[in-house]
């Protein structure tokens, strides 16, 4: 049967008819045929060619980091990144074309800020990349979806992601960093990164814990311990001294927990540091839980005596109540804090203990909550972390049966009442001390410094004082805070071994380069030299970026002339 394709014609010859004009005679006919030139159309001056809008590496980048200093690191780490990629970090969020929202999942009102952020940046239409502990634990949450996100251990991919996201695509990393299976600690410590305060730098020592804690939500994120080697702790902070900090801080989600996964320990780590910190530098170390600083004391105790390391720990307790504790599954028992305090107090006179407390735990009674109190009045913390208790989606506690709403309120108050009611520092006033200047005030009229037991202290804003240690006299005391009278014939000690970067200057670059806009002198340190090849790749990101860019506007240009 026929197809409706047949045809009656068997071969393409078999279309030209004898009356048809041959091959020679077509030929000939194109010699009479004048060609038409075709009329240029006029350029519209107005018109505006926006080729480079979507070119990565071009945009203004907004950050805003929410939590601990741990997160405050990783934020340091990518905008550091992002400005040694061309992007122009911001502190205007109104001109930013992309904002990095770096989030934090401890409690309820810290997600909402972050949750409330992306609702605002999206209805100015701006893209939004997410980083921190909230995506990582909960990435299929309803108002993340179409969002890029960055994970806790991909920040050093922050690049690529914005990359994406800056041409409307959507990325997700939220993969673990692993070596021979072994989980490692995170994204390189030889990134670039812009320090928030050019004097300190944040080291994160490890990521992650050993606890289980029934209301923590970080744990989802940050997962079980992994550590970074000795060896390259030790490097990140003489690299940072090579570029001006006179200060360092460690942290982790527990610091005291670090090198168990490794087969070394926090102490080690401490004898190792202290070696490569100049004269007049200061250590501070992080958070630590009680189990795991317990059988380190001895140790501990000889550290925070040394004189270029803070006389600090923070230890939150969480609870007087031991019952409460096992609910919290906290590992230890409120004797065992008890013999943390008094035995640094015993050996390092004068030591600050800052400690955290929850009040309201699901199952907390009235006589739990009074043992709290009593703890505190036995103690007189100088510094306490109160927290009325939030129950984080998907943690143990959250299914708990919960303390009313009003009981936690009335509890968190009292503690609160509690504390306000004794002044800590009113026995230093008359001290003479030395003390570390390091920030500017939140009233912007004093410069903020530390001494040996990292006490606040007030001092005159003087140019010649900042990131310097100075002698002070010390004639007020407030709650929070001394104030101290800068000793007339002292003369100020600087104790940073280079002259410290500027303000928003990329920590980590080897060559000079731009920061935001501006140039700076070249960092001098040598241990950073395996960014250099990572540079060269940049150099050549930019020139194709310029090329494929000079090439666009020359096609359109073309088209509109043709």
């Amino acid at each position: 049967m026929p197809s409706a394709c047949d045809s009656p014609i068997d071969d393409i010859e078999d279309m030209v008819s004898s009356s048809d004009p041959t091959p020679h005679e077509r030929q000939s006919a194109r010699k009479s045929i004048i060609p038409r030139s075709r009329k240029k159309r006029e350029l519209v001056s107005s018109e505006e060619l926006h080729a480079d809008s979507l070119i990565p590496g071009t945009q203004k980048i907004w950050m805003k980091t929410w939590g601990c200093s741990h997160n405050n690191s990783d934020g340091e780490y990518m905008a550091g990144q992002l400005a040694a990629s061309g992007y122009k970090i911001t502190d205007d969020a109104a001109e930013a074309d992309l904002w990095l929202l770096n989030s934090c999942t401890v409690k309820n009102p810290a997600e909402d800020h972050f949750r409330n952020a992306i609702r605002k940046a999206q209805d100015q239409e701006k893209k939004v990349v997410v980083a921190g502990c909230v995506p990582q634990a909960q990435p299929r949450m309803d108002y993340l979806k179409g969002l890029s996100i960055i994970g806790v251990q991909q920040i050093d991919r922050v690049v690529e992601v914005v990359d994406e996201a800056v041409k409307g695509h959507s990325v997700r990393l939220l993969g673990q960093k692993k070596d021979g299976g072994r989980r490692l600690g995170g994204a390189r410590l030889d990134l670039p990164k812009i320090r928030k305060n050019p004097l300190i730098e944040i080291i994160s020592i490890n990521t992650g814990c050993l606890n289980a804690c029934t209301y923590c939500k970080t744990k989802h994120a940050r997962g079980d311990l992994a550590s970074y080697p000795i060896d390259e702790l030790v490097e990140r902070a003489r690299q940072s001294f090579q570029e001006g900090v006179c200060e360092i801080w460690l942290t982790s989600e527990d610091t005291g927990a670090y090198g168990r996964d490794i087969g070394t320990d926090l102490p080690t780590l401490l004898w190792r540091l202290v070696e490569v910190i100049p004269e007049g530098a200061m250590l501070r170390l992080g958070m630590t839980n009680p189990p795991y600083i317990l059988e380190h004391l001895e140790e501990m105790a000889k550290v925070l005596n040394h004189p270029r390391v803070y006389a600090f720990l923070h230890v939150p307790v969480q609870s007087a109540s031991d019952s409460v504790l096992m609910d919290m599954k906290r590992e230890y028992c409120v004797d065992d804090f008890r013999r943390v305090v008094d035995f640094l107090e015993e050996r390092v006179p004068g030591v600050t203990i800052a400690t955290d407390i929850i009040c309201g735990f699901p199952g907390e009674t009235e006589d739990d909550f009074q043992e709290t109190i009593e703890l505190v009045k036995r103690y007189k913390f100088p510094s306490l972390f109160i927290n009325q208790f939030y129950p984080r989606p998907g943690t143990p506690a959250a299914k708990m049966e919960q303390v009313p709403a009003h009981v936690k309120k009335q509890r968190t108050k009292e503690l609160s009442d509690l504390f306000r009611s004794y002044n800590p520092y009113d026995h230093k006033v008359g001290e003479r001390q030395h003390v570390l200047v390091t920030e500017e005030s939140f009233d912007t009229q004093h410069y903020v410094a530390h001494n040996k037991f990292y006490e606040q202290v007030l001092v005159p804003k003087r140019s010649e004082f900042k990131g310097k240690m100075i002698q002070v006299d010390i004639y007020e005391a407030g709650k929070h805070f001394l104030k101290g009278r800068p000793v007339e014939d002292s003369t100020p000690f600087t104790p940073s071994i280079a002259a410290p970067l500027q303000q928003g200057q990329v920590s980590g670059l080897p060559q000079e380069q731009t920061a935001n806009g501006v140039q700076h002198p070249p960092a001098t340190s040598p241990g950073l030299v395996t960014w250099s090849s990572g540079l060269d790749m940049e150099a050549l990101k930019k020139l194709g970026i310029a090329l494929a860019l000079a090439a666009a506007i020359l096609a359109l240009v073309i088209e509109k002339l043709c």
